[in-house]
């Protein structure tokens, strides 16, 4: 199992901002973490990742590869990252240093987790940036991040999450900040590289277009509680609470007219009118 959540609470300054979520992701599995600005599912991320804000206290279990994060010493949390999971943020200028080639930090991950020679790592740094498809690899590497256009940069941020050799790969609203063709292309890369690598996936969003693009289960959270969990399919033909409602509708009245979802993935319109009309939790 690549993440086991179970409980999960999270309290900030007293007040409960998530309030005992519980999800798994397989091994392999692709997991959609959705909601709205405020649900709780970038903190939930967060705490997987043992990087929660300061004045933020975490209960529960949290396991990614059978490892406790919940209550365990920053040191071995952070033997977790990027060697077990790993982040793609939605700004990848986060994740990137601007005075370093992306070539140098993409090789940092090989020298520290493999102890690979420089010269090896170097090596290393070019098969990541073909692998996420970087044109001219050999030549981008040499690049510093302001030298390279947004689409470009977000791959070079999922080659430096997966440098590591990750079982997971978490991302956290990674298309957002892309125009709809770049962010159809991105949502390519991510279906090409976790079937070629079988990494499991959290992708965390609040367009479920773009959920089910990517994604076989969603776990829809509100106001920091799960309200639904279950197939994306599901989730868009049969929703149960009225949040799912309006992202249905949302998505049917924006996002399933872009580059992002072709004709082919528009929900079912055939909705039996008992699930239309189904009691929210």
């Amino acid at each position: 199992m690549s993440l086991d959540v179970r409980d999960l609470t999270i309290r900030i300054d007293g007040r409960t901002v998530v309030d005992g979520v519980s999800f798994e992701v397989a091994d392999g599995e692709r997991v959609g973490l959705i909601g709205e600005s405020g649900s709780g599912k970038s903190l939930t991320a967060l705490a997987v990742l043992g990087l929660l804000p300061d004045g933020a206290v975490a209960s529960g279990s949290v396991r990614v590869d059978g490892t406790e994060v919940i209550g365990a010493p920053d040191r071995d949390v952070a033997r977790l990252r990027g060697r077990n999971v790993g982040i793609v943020f939605q700004e990848p200028r986060s994740s990137l240093n601007p005075i370093r080639s992306i070539g140098r930090q993409l090789a940092d991950p090989a020298r520290r987790f493999d102890r690979l020679t420089r010269r090896d790592a170097a090596s290393r740094a070019i098969e990541l940036a073909r692998l996420v498809s970087l044109p001219e690899p050999e030549q981008i590497v040499g690049r510093y991040p302001h030298q390279v256009s947004g689409g470009q940069l977000q791959r070079a941020a999922i080659a430096l999450a997966l440098a590591g050799g990750p079982r997971l790969l978490i991302a956290d609203e990674p298309t957002t900040a892309l125009d709809v063709t770049i962010q159809a292309e991105i949502l390519d890369l991510f279906d090409r590289l976790v079937s070629e690598l079988d990494t499991g996936l959290l992708f965390i969003t609040h367009d479920l277009a773009v959920l089910r693009r990517i994604a076989d289960r969603a776990v829809v959270l509100q106001d920091g509680r799960l309200v639904e969990d279950g197939s994306v399919d599901d989730l868009v033909n049969r929703p149960r609470t009225e949040l799912v409602r309006r992202l249905v509708e949302s998505a049917r009245a924006t996002s399933w007219s872009t580059p992002t979802a072709t004709p082919a993935d528009s929900p079912d319109d055939t909705v039996d009118p008992d699930d239309r009309n189904g009691d929210a939790p």
